[in-house]
């Protein structure tokens, strides 16, 4: 008979664990061997992007304990109250300093404005327009509206808005139309933190760009460095890039191309960019791209970084940049059920599988049906058919067929192999999982999203890698296994679902390290938390099933060697840092 846990902890105090931390200058070191086209795992080319796993990690990455935990009804709406930390986390077992409020300063309002209510009513061209059209996209959101006429106008803009509220559209909007009254190569850059974010945009400039034989091009780590000069060298006009790889390429190219045409510099989720991971790369572009140009910042979060630049006086002879910040106080979209979870941290897996299992309830219309099966060749029937003879005494009572998907869900976690563990986890369990981190290959990584926005897997796990601008349709559920040690990646990982008015919910896995972490999130997005609880006799009784595969789930791991492409990255992670400090 197993014990149940206890749920009475302790807080621990967050601890940074400089050790894991991930060196997230993309691809810094991918220019060593310009010609190199390899995507083996730790290779120089893989972009460790992953200011996401920078942090501590729990310990209980798949620990061998096997436990229990609490459910129950999703509470009501949250109180605005900031000041009853005690009271709340009081009532759960987890003791709390109260803590200090800090008073904010109301805005006089301004008058309001009347949003135009059309594309064309900002100038924009009818081949544009029909593109437009073509996406479904009607009438410009807030941030559209507020910047697509100054940059029409040939000013500099930072533009601050809600994650889904559209801001790849204005920025890409005023750069066609300004594309196509005088088209030529290199004309725009727009640099991502994130490589999934470059194709993700590279492919909304390819559509809305369709009717001016647009040309782009993507350029970031885990790819032919070789391949790629050559396409930069047939001039497309338009390129999204990941900091480290341009610049990689910007030092070995012998002048076949340039970026000395620029007319437009874009940073998208500009308060990630603004950070000293890659400042050396942003440091050398400012010095290579002509200074007569463009540049738009676009961010959710306005970080100290992004507000430091808005404030600062502009260089001789340009104006001082547009500024758009949203009006609304609250951070997240008000369609987003956000909720927590308290559980102790090496019991996570049970309540995971649980949750998974049995989604809120206005997630459930969201489940996909499973993918047909290919049918077989006539070839391939009389191999499959024994096959088939062979496995049919197998089935148990944990058949796959027996196991309801979840609807679409994401699951954040702040290393790697965390997710490749959970990945391996939820699989022996009958979930369909794929994961997505920085030790996977450029191609594994794509293949994932891939066949996540196809549905054909219902479950993400990912790293921060993919909280950044990802637009997936009807994502309905995140989770967070671990609490981000920043704040506002919270909103960016919450940003997945709930996107374009739609509703979504996200549940975070609140254990005895993250108490700290849950009053800076709530301060930062200035709303609160409802407590979610589960039913522990529900949770208990898959309790064997799930010992069992964290057990095989932590021996895939030890067999696949990820703790020693673990080590190797550290290793190159080091040198690459210290090759920064030494320039």
């Amino acid at each position: 008979m197993q014990e149940r846990p206890s749920k009475k902890f302790k807080p621990q105090p967050i601890v940074q664990d400089d050790s894991d931390a991930e060196d997230s200058a993309d691809e810094r070191a991918g220019a060593s061997h310009p010609g190199s086209g390899s995507e083996s795992l730790g290779s120089d080319d893989e972009e460790s992007e992953e200011d996401e796993e920078s942090g501590s990690e729990d310990k209980s990455d798949g620990g061998n304990e096997e436990t229990s935990g609490s459910h129950g009804e999703e509470t009501g709406k949250p109180s605005a109250s900031w000041d009853d930390a005690h009271s709340r986390f009081g009532s759960s077992r987890i003791s709390t300093v109260p803590r200090i409020s800090n008073p904010t300063q109301h805005e006089v309002p301004k008058p309001a404005r009347t949003r135009p209510t059309s594309f064309e009513s900002l100038g924009i061209s009818s081949a544009l327009l029909n593109a437009l059209v073509k996406m479904s996209i009607k009438a410009p959101t807030e941030i559209q509206a507020a910047c697509i006429p100054p940059l029409l106008a040939g000013e500099d803009c930072i533009g601050n808005a809600k994650t889904g509220s559209g801001k790849t559209i204005a920025f890409a909007l005023p750069i066609l139309q300004k594309l196509a009254v005088d088209p030529y190569g290199i004309f725009a850059l727009v640099l991502t933190p994130t490589r999934e974010l470059a194709f993700q945009i590279s492919e909304q400039f390819a559509v809305l760009g369709s009717a001016l034989s647009l040309r782009t091009a993507v350029v970031v780590g885990g790819m032919d460095m070789m391949a790629q000069a050559i396409e930069l060298s047939h001039r497309p006009h338009v390129v999204v890039a990941t900091p480290g790889r341009i610049v990689d390429l910007l030092k070995s190219c012998s002048g076949e191309w340039d970026l000395s045409r620029i007319k437009f510099l874009v940073l998208d989720e500009a308060d990630r960019l603004l950070t000293p991971t890659f400042a050396p790369e942003l440091s050398y572009l400012f010095e290579t791209l002509p200074k007569e140009r463009q540049t738009c910042l676009f961010t959710a979060t306005l970080t100290p970084a992004v507000e430091t630049l808005a404030n600062s006086p502009p260089r001789p002879g340009k104006q001082k940049p547009f500024i758009h910040r949203m009006t609304e106080t609250v951070e997240t979209v008000e369609t987003l059920q956000q909720h927590y979870i308290l559980v102790p941290s090496q019991v996570r897996e049970p309540y995971l599988f649980h949750l998974l299992c049995n989604p809120p309830e206005s997630t459930i219309h969201l489940r996909r049906a499973p993918p047909e099966p290919a049918k077989p060749s006539k070839s391939h029937k009389a191999g499959t058919q024994s096959k088939a003879k062979a496995k049919k005494h197998k089935t148990t009572s944990t058949d796959p067929e027996e196991i309801e998907q979840p609807p679409p869900t994401i699951i954040f976690c702040r290393r790697p192999r965390t997710a490749a563990y959970l990945t391996s986890l939820l699989q022996t369990l009958h979930i369909r999982a794929t994961a997505l981190h920085s030790r996977l290959t450029q191609r594994e990584r794509l293949n994932s999203l891939s066949l996540f926005r196809a549905s054909v897997v219902p479950v993400l796990v990912s790293t921060d890698v993919g909280a950044r601008g990802l637009d997936i349709e009807d994502v309905a559920l995140v989770v967070n296994w671990d609490m981000p040690d920043e704040p506002e990646e919270y909103t960016h990982r919450v940003g997945r679902t709930a996107r374009k008015g739609k509703g979504g919910v996200a549940v975070s896995f609140v254990t005895e390290r993250d108490e700290e972490r849950v009053v800076r999130v709530e301060e930062r997005i200035r709303t609160k938390l409802a407590e979610m609880t589960l039913p522990e006799d529900k949770v208990l009784e898959k309790l064997n099933a799930v010992s069992t595969a964290k057990r095989l789930a932590n021996m895939e791991l030890h067999d696949s060697d990820f703790g020693k492409r673990e080590e190797i990255h550290r290793v190159k992670s080091a040198k690459r840092r210290a090759d920064v400090e030494a320039s």
